[in-house]
């Protein structure tokens, strides 16, 4: 088994613009192992959101491979990637993506029912994970009731309650003020250590950036380490 949980060799990009050929993402290579946080950074249109796409399997690259722990995902049809996808990786991002008209226990036992796991199960579980956020009081809460930093606390809920080896986190903090992003991140790092799970951070913010263990940069379609 490998030591890593996610990996890109050799990825690039590209797309069409007329008959012109942009190159968005060149030669990546990653690797990211279990309870690891790293964080990259980069300007705006650097391809953050792009490379964060394809190491999730939601667009395909060019060229090269991306893996979640010993398998090449595409290697998998349609829906073995969505199956492996919800098994390997956990979602946060800028804005919260809840469903408005499920309360906050749904809406984190959502991933568990896509697995079709039986609501007398998935619903102990959902509770769980959003008593670790905080949230135990609210779980009967629409996201319409909660604040932002309650929707942001329910969203890490449900990337955590399926136990996925990695968090894949895109600007998580970058909807929030400064004391509740750095309270968001706190929690998000914490709850990572426990669970011995991996987070792969995407953010502008340099100070969240230089609390993980690893920090790379987008330049130009490249991914460099910083020191």
């Amino acid at each position: 088994m490998s030591e890593w949980v996610l990996q890109a060799r050799h990825l690039s990009r590209h797309y069409l613009q007329g008959q012109q050929l942009v190159p968005v993402l060149q030669d990546i290579e990653l690797q990211v192992s279990a309870g690891q946080t790293v964080a990259i950074t980069g300007a705006s249109g650097s391809g953050k959101s792009t490379l964060m796409h394809v190491l999730a399997g939601l667009d395909a690259p060019n060229q090269g491979q991306v893996l979640w722990g010993d398998l090449d995902i595409s290697s998998c049809s349609a829906s073995e990637l969505g199956q492996q996808r919800n098994r390997h990786l956990g979602f946060v991002y800028q804005f919260h993506h809840l469903l408005s008209e499920l309360d906050a226990l749904d809406n984190v036992a959502l991933p568990l029912w896509i697995r079709r796991m039986p609501m007398a199960q998935a619903q102990p579980l959902a509770l769980q994970a959003l008593s670790d956020v905080g949230m135990a009081q609210r779980i009967h809460h629409r996201p319409a009731e909660l604040s932002g930093g309650e929707r942001q606390r329910v969203a890490l809920a449900r990337a955590l309650v399926t136990q996925p080896r990695c968090i894949l986190a895109d600007e998580p903090t970058g909807n929030l003020d400064r004391e509740t992003a750095d309270h968001m991140f706190d929690l998000l790092c914490s709850l990572c250590q426990r669970h011995g799970m991996a987070l792969l951070l995407v953010t502008h913010d340099e100070s969240l950036a230089r609390r993980c263990e690893r920090r790379l940069q987008l330049q130009r379609g490249r991914l460099l380490t910083l020191a």
